[in-house]
């Protein structure tokens, strides 16, 4: 029998295979009508479904098609991060022509950077124009050293090691990092200038009900010195007013006691705030938070309806005090987790937004107290430029740090599958992380940007972006209107930032990361 079954020929096998495959398939399948229909052949269709983003990624799609990073937009971070040439040769290949295609008017004489200034001596060097919490008289006021910094991304949502990576990159390039709503945990106190987001669940500040605790965030405050500002979330963009479960299956024991939550068992971040209800609430909740830890406390909101900060406005200049920043992002969605229908339709995207929204400060003559922070898809030197001469005092980038720590845009942040170990909580995956070298990268990518920004600062006249206004730039229209200023295309001009020289910024004692500490290694400037 034995030698009976080994003489079959091996093509044999693989007909009986098939036609078990094919029996299942049409007897047994309950689930799918292609398999049933076309036995055997219905698998192709799907496996090719499995990898269709792959293969229109890197074979079908052009380098300017995809969304929501083009390759080569992708390309220019993976270079810049690199410390590589990220210059391209031969010419733009984008539709110069076409609607929203931005614009810089360069001056006929660049500024020229001196001897003794402080971009001559480092060319990455290019921090905050404002201080946080100046205005509020706060106690431990914070100038952020670098204009980029990473945008709120929760340790849970982003690996153990992503998040490692991006604060020892932010500690090197002096940037701030948003601990997200899901904590500080060990792998935020590496080094890196904190700022500590306060979500509807109030992860890591919250009591046994699940509750704000005011004395949880002092004495957090208080052991970690590395928080210089604190951000309550109002809605984010990639779900805008809509809240969260977290499964009690991904609440390891370290997520637990990071978040002080129980093991195993669901958590629910609601919508809305159960610490404050309106805006007078909120304002308060905003005081006393800064009153009991001394800190700069800011807002983070996508925008949609525009009333109730119509209200916040008003109740700011009355009351005279309020948010010491104001973070605005886009609906164009980010690292959170959301159906297509909040991610796609909620929330204005960031370009509406910010500019509706500062044009009530503006109104109001109170944008000098308020640091102006962005984030949505602006983690590119010329759209930075855009929005500094929209308001902008900071940029936080979310996706675009991912991108420089080694995502590859597999767009499966959410299966927990990602496989450049980024999004993912699987060991192995993450295993594929070198914390060290991509530190290093997240360090090049923000520290290159900050040298190209500066390069078209200066090449449109300017020491600082600060100093951009909205007439610099122009928009494309698209059709006879040809282009138009942002001001004329928003209806509103920026209001001037004060700005002294970059001596002052560099003299300032609030001035955030280890800046003062470092000496530059002029040999990092490689193009």
């Amino acid at each position: 029998m034995i030698e009976f079954i080994s003489g079959i020929a091996w093509w044999t096998w693989v007909l009986i295979a098939l036609l078990v495959v094919a029996i299942k398939d049409v007897f047994f399948n309950k689930t799918h009508t292609i398999k049933h229909n076309f036995p055997i052949v219905g698998h192709f269709r799907y496996m090719l479904e499995s990898i269709g983003p792959e293969l229109r990624q890197y074979i079908v799609a052009n380098n300017r098609e995809e969304l929501p990073f083009n390759r080569i937009e992708r390309g220019w971070i993976y270079a810049s991060s690199k410390n590589e040439n990220n210059y391209e040769g031969f010419g733009t290949d984008q539709d110069i022509y076409g609607p929203q295609y931005i614009f810089i008017k360069n001056a006929m004489f660049p500024y020229k950077v001196k001897k003794k200034h402080a971009n001559a001596l480092d060319p990455y060097f290019l921090p905050c124009a404002k201080v946080m919490g100046a205005y509020n008289k706060r106690k431990r006021p914070f100038r952020p050293a670098s204009i980029i910094n990473v945008s709120a991304m929760s340790f849970g949502s982003l690996s153990a090691k992503a998040v490692e990576t991006l604060n020892k990159g932010c500690k090197l390039s002096y940037a701030y990092h948003n601990t997200g709503e899901g904590g500080l945990s060990p792998y935020h106190k590496k080094g890196g200038d904190v700022v500590f987001h306060i979500g509807t669940g109030y992860f890591g500040v919250r009591d046994a009900d699940g509750n704000f605790s005011m004395e949880m965030l002092k004495k957090l405050v208080q052991n970690n010195p590395s928080i210089r500002a604190i951000e309550v979330k109002l809605s984010q963009g990639a779900k805008p007013g809509k809240g969260g479960v977290l499964p009690g299956s991904k609440i390891t024991k370290e997520i637990a006691e990071i978040r002080n939550v129980k093991v195993g068992v669901d958590v629910l971040s609601p919508a809305y705030h159960t610490a404050f209800s309106n805006v007078p609430e909120l304002i308060n909740f905003v005081e006393q938070i800064a009153t009991e830890t001394g800190l700069p406390v800011g807002i983070k909101a996508a925008i949609g309806k525009i009333d109730q900060w119509k209200e916040l406005v008003t109740e700011m200049k009355a009351q005279d005090k309020g948010p010491d920043f104001v973070t605005i992002d886009g609906g164009e969605g980010g690292t959170g987790a959301a159906p297509p229908s909040f991610a796609d339709h909620v929330a204005l995207p960031w370009v509406y937004g910010f500019s509706e929204v500062y044009k009530l400060f503006a109104e109001a003559k109170i944008t000098d107290r308020i640091v102006f922070c962005a984030s949505g898809k602006l983690g590119f030197p010329a759209r930075a430029a855009m929005a500094f001469a929209m308001g902008v005092d900071c940029i936080n980038v979310a996706r675009e740090a991912m991108l420089s720590v080694g995502c590859i845009q597999a767009q499966v942040c959410h299966t927990n599958r990602c496989p450049t170990g980024v999004a993912t909580q699987n060991k192995w995956l993450q295993a594929g992380i070198d914390v060290t070298n991509k530190a290093e990268r997240v360090k090049y990518y923000f520290k290159n940007f900050n040298k190209e920004l500066l390069e078209i600062t200066h090449a449109c006249g300017y020491e600082h972006p600060s100093q951009f206004a909205m007439d610099d730039i122009n928009i494309g229209q698209g059709d006879n209107n040809k282009t138009t200023s942002l001001a004329r295309n928003y209806g509103y001009h920026k209001t001037p930032v004060p700005f002294a020289g970059f001596e002052e910024l560099v003299a300032c004692p609030n001035l955030g990361g280890n800046y003062k500490n470092d000496k530059v290694n002029e040999a990092e400037v490689r193009y």
